[in-house]
């Protein structure tokens, strides 16, 4: 109730439309649909952003008519009555910016994390239809989240600018009872500004894309550099692969000093001609005072306009400007992305065919009738696997799964294989069969020593082994292993299947692989492809 009450963010994320994308989809159409994408908060935060802007621009007509009324002719009552209004009307900007700017902040987090989701789910789908993903690590991150950011920055736009330009055409009106040419003046002067900024926005456009593109290649780079820095330490390439990042980051860096270079001069240009219109105003206001036309009361209104329009005129047209141009560039990025991964209407990860339907009856009779110390070996690979596999989880949920690609945890290999309470004996002999007995001598510190954030001080064997001990460890009725040696040598692979039926003891094991080592000590070997048919 209070967080409501104070519009704060809930605990949960917040429910949002769905963001389409098409064929026909432009970097400004999808900008307007991202401005568009949290209506339930923006519009109301538009209207409280009209109201903190009216109301600072209430403030010198406030003033205006209290000199007017009550300083030039003494009156007591009514300067208490205006200083009255002119508190009531601070109390009213003070709300209205503190919780317009609560609920714009909150629209753009919540189409955000629409974006981020939809892009992460393209990438996932993807990643399961081609079964390889097309982009550098360092691409897809830099896509997902820097240019997620600068693409919802156009959810502000419907916030701050919309009130910021009520702002000026409040002022223009007010100008207008005082003096229609100081009016004219501002209400035709405003729609210019934001025209020439358009057109001085393309050249920020173009280089907010090219600085994205060269952040993107260099975290690209340095994902890639240290996803094979073992390989590249072992060849001695390491000077080459830095040199090759130190460009990378180069371009990068350059690529940002141009557009920020760009963004200043668009900035500088819009503040120039802002202050040069507003100072006309101004000099034409005062001449007016001089020639009798305004009194001192509505030349303090005029003056005291005047300065308050140069924020909301030059933070309308840099700021709209500004976010229109790098939102417009990342959704040009974007848009290389999404479409390739359709359909475009958001739906399930899990609903996405991978392969062959999931066998699940045929797999489960299967695996029901293994008698308890049984091995059976699923000849298959790709996507006859993945169904297979599907199949084996949908009849078993209780099953133990060693995926083909394990990840380690930080820490020692024997934290990594006696999780869950398993203990020293049973660890040690999961490790014997798996292989691991060379690495209590080889790595620093034994079998305590460190594997590495997610075994990156292990070999691709190294870590793929001690994944395996890590599963046998675990002492699991149903244990299904997929492709568990394919990283060892011949040796070592014939050495772990002869091992494999002493440490599972008297439980029921199916390994998923195309392995002659592993079929030869299975008790029965299934056709994997047929398995995936039925």
């Amino acid at each position: 109730m209070t967080r409501r009450m104070l519009l704060q963010a809930p605990p949960e994320p917040i429910p949002a439309r769905t963001i389409r994308i098409d064929a026909s989809t432009t970097p400004a159409r999808l900008t307007l649909r991202v401005l568009t994408g949290a209506r339930r908060f923006t519009v109301p935060a538009a209207a409280l952003s009209i109201s903190h802007q009216i109301g600072e621009a209430l403030v010198p007509v406030l003033i205006g008519l209290a000199i007017e009324r009550a300083v030039s002719t003494g009156d007591p009552a009514q300067l208490l009555l205006w200083l009255v209004l002119l508190a009531a009307d601070f109390a009213l900007l003070s709300f209205s910016w503190r919780f317009g700017s609560r609920l714009g902040e909150l629209g753009m987090l919540v189409v955000q994390h629409r974006l981020r989701s939809l892009v992460a789910e393209r990438l996932l789908l993807r990643s399961a239809r081609t079964g390889r993903r097309s982009d550098q690590p360092g691409v897809a991150l830099s896509l997902a989240t820097s240019d997620v950011n600068r693409l919802s920055l156009a959810v502000e736009i419907g916030v701050h600018p919309v009130g910021q330009l009520a702002a000026v055409l409040f002022g223009g009106a007010v100008l207008l009872t005082l003096s229609w040419p100081l009016g004219l003046a501002v209400l035709l002067g405003a729609p210019l500004l934001l025209g020439a900024t358009e057109l001085a926005g393309r050249g920020l456009r173009r280089r907010s894309g090219d600085e994205q593109e060269a952040a993107a290649t260099a975290a690209g780079r340095a994902a890639d550099l240290m996803a094979g820095y073992r390989v590249l330490r072992g060849i001695g390439a390491e000077e080459e692969a830095s040199r090759r990042y130190r460009s990378a980051s180069r371009a990068a860096l350059e690529s940002t000093v141009r557009a920020r270079r760009a963004e200043g001069v668009l900035g500088g240009v819009m503040d120039l001609a802002t202050g040069l219109l507003l100072t006309a105003v101004a000099v034409a206001a005062a001449l007016l005072a001089v020639a009798g036309r305004l009194g001192l009361g509505e030349f303090v209104t005029v003056v005291g306009l005047t300065q308050f329009l140069v924020d909301p005129l030059q933070n309308a047209a840099r700021e709209a400007g500004s976010w229109w141009a790098t939102a417009t560039a990342s959704a040009a990025r974007l848009l290389e992305l999404l479409p390739e991964s359709e359909p475009t209407e958001s739906e399930p990860i899990a609903s996405v065919p991978t392969g062959p339907e999931p066998p699940s009856l045929p797999l489960r009779s299967l695996i029901d009738g293994m008698s308890a110390v049984e091995i059976v070996a699923v000849a298959t690979d790709g996507a006859a696997a993945d169904a297979v596999l599907a199949g084996i989880r949908a009849a078993h949920p209780d099953a133990l799964f060693a995926p083909h690609a394990s990840h380690l945890f930080s820490g020692s290999v024997l934290e990594n294989v006696r999780l869950h309470g398993v203990d020293s004996a049973r660890a040690a002999a999961a490790l014997t069969a798996a292989g691991c007995d060379e690495l209590a001598e080889i790595l620093p510190g034994g079998l305590d020593g460190d594997v590495g954030e997610g075994g990156s001080s292990l070999s691709g064997g190294q870590r793929q082994r001690v994944a395996l001990a890590r599963a046998l460890a675990q002492d699991a009725p149903v244990l299904v292993l997929h492709d568990p040696t394919t990283a060892v040598d011949a040796v070592t692979e014939s050495a772990i299947a002869s091992r494999l039926r002493s440490v599972r003891g008297e439980h029921r094991t199916v390994v998923v692989s195309r392995s002659p080592a592993l079929l030869a000590v299975a008790d029965r070997v299934v056709d994997g492809l047929a398995e995936a048919r039925r």
